[in-house]
């Protein structure tokens, strides 16, 4: 019988063995004196290189192109003296077609007892059978790592959401949409720090360990330094060391970095997120909000190769420049009356409690206004929209606006209702900014988020900040937007989990 026709025969699909029949072929490959750990495997070519390559030989056609090739086995089927074989390799599946006239009788039944999850290296000649699969005839191969436990059912697959997000390494093998995510995650930051590089951007690194919390209000992390006998706080934003880096004289300065937030978990948040922070010296909120514009759409388009996506069944338009529009002008839409400081402060409290905002009564107007704006308008903001002139209290990084003290020079960028980008026209008066520090540390008795009093960043702007612009992008949230993602922890390889319940099966 002929290779083209045998390769017709329906065969039988291999049922997974289980851990304990697997842990006793590791035995029995070990007493036989055969590593089931390879070591380092030379091939010639990767799956999709070879889909490449071959796209144009015919069914049926063989070739003496000797290739060695390597992967999991993600499916086996055994038809007696011959196995089919397919591997995946960087995410891309190939046929090994596995003959005993080719392989001999030892290696063939060798091969018999490989299992689906198996990584193997294989050495054979291209061919392509008749129903039109593109193959490796395969001469010799080598089993380069044993796996012992099996993967889930082919067809159901890794569904269970919990176990997935605490399994990500089984969730990438079988679910190719997960692996596509992250793919396209890494070019999301690859086109970021692209496009910072050629607007003349220094990429810098901050410590992730700070002496006093700033640049953010949020609930921190501590550690616990042992040598110096003092507790840490773990970054909850990169923003002061980056602005100290303009003090010294770098204009253009940007950091991809971890930062910390020992706050809730939801679809858009975790506690330890990725965020890109920029200051240009000389800048200001116009700048940034060009910038901004670029980063996202560099982003999108090498992501995504345009700039209209579909974000869980709405259609975003990121092209051009996107509209502005103030707080208050946003706040007093959504509640259906004047919210802004022209209100006195207990008017403001009756709108906040009309539309169920919780206040405290140590809050001012520029708080209210800042809490009902979130209460009454973000979740309507579906499209980009730069949100601008946020209160002074909520803002004690950023300038006051010449026009109006009781606003500042900062913008939020939302989309879907959410939060993308954060960015100020900076503070670089020392006198300012030390009296906004002292009322961040009064507001610790009753704001446990509240900035502490940073005094060498206050010397720092003594020896004289130039005008600049700032901002911060969420990574996470722009790839969930860029690869339709409803969650983050769908777009974190290692999302934060609670505990898992102990087994009471492990060896």
């Amino acid at each position: 019988m002929s290779e083209q026709k045998e390769a017709q025969t329906p065969a039988e699909e291999v049922v997974d063995d289980p851990r304990e029949i697997r842990l006793a072929k590791r035995e029995a490959l070990l007493e036989a004196g055969r590593m089931p750990y390879g070591h380092a495997f030379q091939r010639t070519h990767h799956a999709a290189q070879l889909n490449d390559l071959y796209a144009d030989l015919e069914n049926g056609a063989t070739t003496e192109d000797e290739v060695v090739v390597a992967g999991r086995i993600m499916a086996k089927r055994d038809q007696g003296k011959i196995i089919f074989i397919v591997i995946r390799d960087s995410g891309v599946d190939l046929q090994l077609f596995c003959r005993i006239n080719a392989l001999g009788e030892d290696p063939f039944a060798q091969m018999k007892d490989l299992d689906v999850g198996d990584w193997i290296g294989a050495r054979g000649t291209m061919m392509r059978t008749r129903r039109g699969q593109l193959s490796v005839a395969v001469t010799t191969f080598e089993l380069l790592s044993k796996s012992i436990r099996p993967l889930p059912e082919k067809f159901h697959g890794l569904s269970d959401k919990e176990l997935r997000y605490r399994q990500r390494y089984v969730d990438l093998v079988m679910n190719p949409d997960v692996r596509a995510t992250f793919v396209k995650r890494f070019k999301i930051v690859s086109a970021i720090r692209s496009y910072m590089e050629q607007q003349d951007f220094y990429e810098v690194e901050t410590p992730m360990l700070q002496a006093i919390m700033g640049g953010a209000n949020a609930k921190p992390f501590v550690t616990h330094h042992n040598a110096l006998d003092r507790d840490f706080y773990l970054r909850i934003a990169t923003e002061l060391p980056l602005k100290r880096l303009l003090v010294g004289g770098f204009e253009r300065v940007f950091e991809i970095g971890r930062v910390f937030r020992n706050e809730g978990m939801d679809p858009y948040h975790n506690p330890e997120f990725t965020t890109m922070e920029a200051y240009q010296a000389f800048s200001d909120l116009e700048g940034m909000m060009q910038l901004t514009e670029g980063v996202i759409q560099a982003a999108a388009l090498h992501a995504c190769g345009g700039l209209k996506v579909t974000y869980q069944g709405q259609e975003i338009d990121l092209s051009g420049s996107w509209p502005r529009k103030t707080m208050v002008e946003l706040a007093t839409e959504g509640a259906g009356e004047d919210v802004s400081f022209d209100r006195s402060l207990e008017e403001l409290r009756a709108i906040a409690h009309a539309h169920g905002v919780a206040f405290q009564e140590q809050w001012g107007k520029g708080k209210l206004i800042s809490e009902i704006f979130e209460e009454v308008a973000e979740d309507k903001l579906i499209q980009p929209v730069f949100v601008t002139d946020h209160p002074v209290e909520v803002s004690p990084l950023a300038k006051k606006k010449p026009e109006d003290p009781n606003v500042t020079d900062r913008f939020e960028l939302y989309i879907c209702g959410h939060e993308y980008a954060n960015a100020f026209n900076e503070l670089n008066d020392p006198v300012d900014q030390s009296q906004r520090f002292h009322a961040e540390v009064a507001a610790k008795d009753y704001d446990d988020e509240a900035m502490g009093y940073d005094a060498d960043y206050i010397r720092a702007l003594e020896y004289g900040m130039p005008p600049a612009g700032g901002v911060g992008i969420g990574i996470d949230r722009l790839v969930m937007l860029l690869t339709d993602s409803a969650s983050i922890r769908d777009v974190l390889l290692f999302p934060h989990m609670r505990d898992e319940a102990p087994s009471t099966n492990e060896a």
